[in-house]
């Protein structure tokens, strides 16, 4: 079975982000989203919060998994026999970053990770920039699932 990983800390899942991972789930068998758990950073969504959303809006893709993790990203690849991470990249300033955590990661337990250029439709796009322009009142229908949105304008509604 070909499995591979999409990472991330998904705060929240935009447009841009399942667009990689609808791709990801017809290359591969199992494509896991690893929701990435970062004690020091408060995010607007909690990881459970983020988890249902990206089951949610993945439900269509059958051989999606949704779990959390924190630590390295290759450790959970290791416990889960996952070979390869799949990245999207926006820009060349994405590419720097992620080749250095690639041949880290290659360089530490073997997983490769292979690069997928974002849909011009979502070059822009990021999650902090979601939250932001909703914020401030944008309209952000067209870069997050109806889901995403909703949860987004109600979190927005109450802080």
């Amino acid at each position: 079975m070909r499995r591979a990983v999409c990472p991330g800390s998904f705060d929240p899942i935009t447009n841009g982000h399942l667009d990689i991972i609808a791709r990801a789930s017809r290359l591969y068998d199992e494509v896991y989203v690893a929701v990435m758990i970062n004690k020091s950073k408060k995010g607007l969504f909690e990881i459970e919060e983020r988890i249902e959303l990206i089951r949610e809006v993945t439900a269509e893709y059958a051989n999606v998994r949704v779990e959390a993790f924190h630590g390295l990203l290759v450790d959970f690849c290791k416990q889960r026999d996952i070979p390869a991470i799949v990245k999207g990249l926006r820009a060349v300033s994405d590419f720097d970053y992620e080749l250095q955590m690639a041949q880290m990661n290659i360089g530490l337990t073997g997983v490769e990770t292979l690069f997928v250029p974002t849909n011009p439709t979502y070059s822009f796009l990021s999650s902090s920039l979601v939250k932001e322009v909703a914020a401030w009142g944008g309209d952000v229908s067209h870069l997050v699932p109806a889901p995403v949105l909703e949860a987004l304008n109600k979190r927005l509604r109450k802080e």
